[in-house]
């Protein structure tokens, strides 16, 4: 980082804390009625823990901003240590069978230097038979219990007292690993181990390593807001930010599944805990107590899919937040003399995030309570104010956006934190005060929006009417100066206001009409046509088919056309039969095909790991900067209104009479 660059950094830290002096000291409406002031001391505390939260991102980007990349860098395997056997644990409870034969299939594609000391386990604590002859049909071995009372972690406990390999891999059951996932994981043990041989006194144990969470399906965000090609998934920011500066300082989080986990390391701290709602949260802080290290990687080595439907995301994200404040009473992160000083403060901040929602909502209430109410909960004239808060403030700013990586600005942040808040603050609270949920579901990722599910609008839908009546009573009738004095609330009202639009959006969804997501994957293959092989390269696949490309002079094919082929995937032809869907006319003329079979389970396994081995490109994994909040405003109404207008046309059509005969 340069000397001009960490000076502004530095500047925006001390013009911050110069504001938030003068907010504890010189604005508090102490002689307000008790309410107002509740209300003022809760705002003013929302501000220090939001502030106190962007110190610690700026103050650890600064400490590892040259670091960072090092670490994460995929060390190659090292020779002087011998090959660690590993165990893939494949957990599932009640997922459908097909979506947990492309997590096993892959499984079985995933390269390892010697094979022969790869086991893979599928841990079902539902002891079903149809998944034992899953594993059975894919010579697996199978690990079956009943009763479990311990959810996900007494599944793994259960299937780790009868395997014994010094390193272990976790998977969800729709979590589906690359072929690339032990090479690109295990050698950060193997360094680990070589290093800890040259100098034991100075070097720790590496406990696990944590691959991104990552997702092959749009999540509700890019979905319901046309945003598939704008954003990134919710998720990445931290899983491939905020965690891999986690692991900068040797204790990543671990997030639940695609990790690799030190043997010795899990049994040095009992096990999986099964006190909690978030055991890999709460297991991931147990191994750094206990000496291990941790780090995270950038590069995602497995994809699954995320909720679409606003329901399915509220009760995932209600779960996290429970789990969390479960595991931190649990931790005791505030007192724990375990904890070393660094590991604190990011647990810190992992908990202070859930209570970021509740802060959003505060931040919310205040100015509509002025503008509608002329409740006064911050007592400043407005030049003083100009004066020590608006340049630490944009300073702040500027320095979170420049310090962020390309994965979302912190615009987006805001959308997304004002979404959770109506319905995470409470169930937050109430786990802080002891009022606990143990029930554990796993959250069903192919749930659709139903009619019921669109009453999940309804906190937006006041809070945005009640933003577009105070931006209107407040700013009535205002002129010259007394529109710059109100400038303050009218910027934040407008703020909020872009916010909650965004959440009324997603609120409103969006049809989904396809069965299978599609994967830029461009392979070679053969049509046979008129007893002929004419070449073709697929453009993107799905389960159900494919569009592709002649790649010599075309044949004569035609919408329903039946066609037979094959699809080259690591040497194996896999052999398609289907039928020709669409015929699209550009500079170069592209089919869409849709199949009716593949001839052999071989061609199947084949096909589902050309699908799944690597990311879905078609979705990006940074944002477009050039895109601004207003951009994607108007994108969504004009969509909105063309779906309308679409429904009404289709509708009059229906209604009009026929008076034919």
């Amino acid at each position: 980082m340069s000397n001009k660059k960490r000076f502004v950094y530095i500047l925006a830290l001390i013009l911050s804390v110069i504001y938030l002096l003068w907010r504890v000291f010189f604005t508090i409406p102490w002689h307000a009625n008790i309410f107002v002031l509740i209300f003022a001391l809760l705002l003013v505390g929302s501000e220090l823990f939001s502030n106190f939260t962007a110190f610690i991102l700026i103050a650890l980007r600064m400490l590892n901003f040259n670091k960072q990349q090092a670490r994460i860098k995929v060390p190659d395997f090292t020779p002087e240590i011998a090959l660690p056997a590993v165990d893939i644990l494949i957990c599932t409870h009640n997922e459908d069978i097909d979506l947990l034969r492309k997590t096993v299939n892959a499984a079985t594609f995933i390269k390892y230097p010697d094979q022969s000391k790869v086991t893979i386990a599928l841990c079902d604590d539902g002891n079903r038979p149809e998944a034992a002859a899953l594993a059975e049909e894919y010579h697996i071995r199978y690990i079956g219990m009943e009763n479990n009372k311990e959810a996900k972690s007494g599944n793994i406990n259960h299937a780790l007292e009868q395997l014994h390999a010094p390193l272990f891999v976790i998977l969800d059951a729709d979590m589906i690993p690359f072929s690339t996932f032990l090479l690109h994981s295990v050698p950060f043990f193997t360094q680990n181990w070589a290093e800890l041989a040259a100098d034991p006194d100075h070097t720790k144990t590496l406990g696990f390593v944590q691959t991104p969470q990552s997702f092959y399906n749009a999540d509700i965000f890019q979905f319901n807001l046309y945003s598939e090609k704008i954003v990134a998934n919710e998720q990445d920011f931290f899983s491939r930010d905020v965690n891999i500066l986690n692991g900068s300082n040797q204790t990543a989080l671990f997030t639940g599944s695609n990790a690799v986990f030190l043997r010795e390391a899990i049994d040095a701290v009992g096990g999986f805990p099964t006190d909690t709602l978030t055991e890999d949260f709460e297991l991931g802080a147990r191994v750094n107590f206990e000496g291990y290290t941790s780090l995270a990687t950038e590069e995602p080595e497995s994809s699954g899919t995320t909720p679409v439907d606003v329901k399915g995301v509220i009760k995932q994200r209600t779960r996290w937040a429970r789990g969390v404040m479960q595991s931190c009473r649990n931790l005791h992160i505030f007192i724990n003399p375990k904890i070393p000083i660094l590991n604190r403060i990011i647990l810190i901040n992992s908990y202070l995030y859930w209570w970021s929602f509740s802060r959003r909502l505060i931040y919310i209430a205040a100015p509509l309570l002025y503008a509608l109410f002329k409740v006064q909960v911050v007592n400043a004239n407005f030049w003083i104010l100009m004066i020590v808060w608006a340049p630490g403030y944009f300073l702040l700013h500027f320095v979170l956006g420049d310090a962020s990586s390309k994965i979302r600005d912190e615009r987006w942040g805001e959308v997304q934190e004002t979404f959770f808040a109506p319905y995470l603050f409470l169930p937050v609270l109430l786990e802080t005060l002891g009022i606990k949920e143990k029930k554990f579901k796993v959250t069903n990722k192919k749930a659709r929006s139903t009619f019921k599910d669109r009453l999940y609008i309804l906190p937006y839908l006041i809070m945005w009417l009640l933003t577009l009546i105070a931006i209107v009573v407040f700013n009535y009738g205002k002129w010259g100066s007394e529109i710059i004095v109100g400038s303050v609330i009218t910027f934040w009202l407008v703020m909020h206001f872009i916010n909650l639009s965004f959440c009324v959006f997603i609120c409103l969804g969006r049809s989904i009409v396809r069965n299978s997501e599609r994967f830029a994957r461009h392979v070679q293959g053969a049509m046979t046509i008129d007893g002929m092989d004419a070449k073709i390269i697929t453009e993107d696949i799905s389960d159900g088919g494919f569009s592709f490309q002649f790649q010599e002079p075309e044949p004569a094919l035609t919408r329903g056309d039946q066609f037979r082929g094959w699809l080259d995937h690591e040497g194996h032809h896999i052999k398609v039969t289907g039928q020709i869907m669409r015929k699209t006319t550009d500079d170069v003329p592209s089919y869409g095909a849709v199949m009716t079979d593949l001839a052999t389970a071989a061609d199947r396994n084949h096909y589902l790991q050309l699908i799944y081995d690597g990311e879905n490109e078609l979705l990006p994994d940074e944002q477009d900067r050039w895109i601004t909040p207003f951009d994607e405003l108007y994108m969504n109404f004009v969509m909105r209104f063309k779906r309308l207008d679409a429904l009404m046309i289709k509708l009059n059509h229906r209604q009009r009479p026929n008076f034919k005969g």
